[in-house]
C-alpha cells in the first residue's frame, strides 16, 4: 500500500511540495510517521488508547524536525468536522477502519470534506467481492458457500466486521464529490499466510509479485482487500 500511496502522490503533486496529510484511524501511526519523515505535515486520528501510546512512543524517538511535522489527535474518525475546517488536507488516509463501521457513509463524507480541491482519498478496505476466497482456499467449504451472499465476516481477531463491494464504493465516491481515480489489489497471494509467520528469503520476489498482481486484471479482483483512490473535484 506504502508504494501505490507514494505513486499517486507523486502523479498528483509538485515534487517537494509540503502536504497536509490526514491519517484517520491511524492505529500505531507506522503510515503516518512514514509520511512525517518523507517532510508532509502529518495529523493522525485515533481513538484507541494502546494505537495512540504506541504511536506517541515511535514518534518519541524521532528527530525534532519529524516530531514537529506530526500531530495526533485523539478521537472518532466520523468526527472529523469536530476538528478540523473543510479543505484542510491535501491527502486523506483512511486504511483498515471501513470495516469496523456498520455505516460508513457519514464517515465517508466527512472524509471528503476534509480535502482540498485536487485532493486526494486513500481508502484501503476488506473486498467484499472476495470473502468466498479466504474460507475456500482453507477447505471450509460451508463457509465459502456462506461468504457468497453476504458483505460481513469474521476476522481473524474473532470481531464481526463487513468487508464493501468495488461497484458500491464507486458510485459512494462519485456522490460525495471525491470519484474514484484508480484501484489496487492488496493481499492477492498472500491473504492464508498465518499472523506472525517469518519473512521468506525471497521477500522481494513475493512483494513483487503481489504488486504485479495487484495492478492486474483479474487477479486484483480477487485480493482480499481493495486500495481506492479518489480525487475531489
Amino acid at each position: 500500500m506504502a508504494r501505490q500511496l507514494d505513486e499517486q502522490i507523486a502523479g498528483r503533486f509538485a515534487v517537494g511540495r509540503r502536504l497536509r496529510v490526514l491519517d484517520v484511524g491511524m492505529g500505531q501511526g507506522t503510515q503516518a510517521l512514514r509520511l512525517a519523515r518523507a517532510g508532509h505535515q502529518v495529523t493522525g486520528v485515533e481513538r484507541d488508547a494502546t494505537m495512540i501510546a504506541a504511536a506517541r512512543e515511535a514518534l518519541a524517538g524521532q528527530p525534532e524536525g519529524i516530531r514537529e511535522r506530526m500531530r495526533i489527535v485523539e478521537g472518532d474518525g466520523r468526527d472529523t468536522g469536530v476538528h478540523f475546517l473543510p479543505g484542510s488536507f491535501d491527502v486523506v488516509l483512511c486504511h483498515g477502519v471501513l470495516m469496523y463501521v456498520e455505516e460508513p457513509d457519514p464517515l465517508l463524507a466527512g472524509l471528503a470534506r476534509m480535502l482540498a480541491p485536487g485532493g486526494l482519498l486513500s481508502l484501503v478496505v476488506r473486498n467484499g467481492d472476495a470473502l468466498a476466497l479466504r474460507p475456500g482456499l482453507h477447505g471450509d467449504w460451508a463457509g465459502a458457500l456462506a461468504a457468497f451472499d453476504t458483505v460481513n465476516y469474521r476476522n481473524r481477531l474473532g470481531l464481526d466486521v463487513r468487508a464493501d463491494r468495488l461497484a458500491t464504493l464507486t458510485a459512494k465516491l462519485a456522490g460525495i464529490g471525491a470519484p474514484l481515480h484508480t484501484w489496487y489489489g492488496v493481499r492477492v497471494f498472500t491473504d492464508t499466510a498465518p499472523d506472525g509467520a517469518p519473512a521468506p528469503d525471497d521477500l522481494e520476489v513475493l512483494l513483487a509479485a503481489e504488486e504485479r498482481a495487484g495492478r492486474t486484471d483479474p487477479y486484483r479482483t480477487v485480493a482480499a482487500l481493495l486500495h481506492l483512490c479518489g480525487v475531489r473535484g
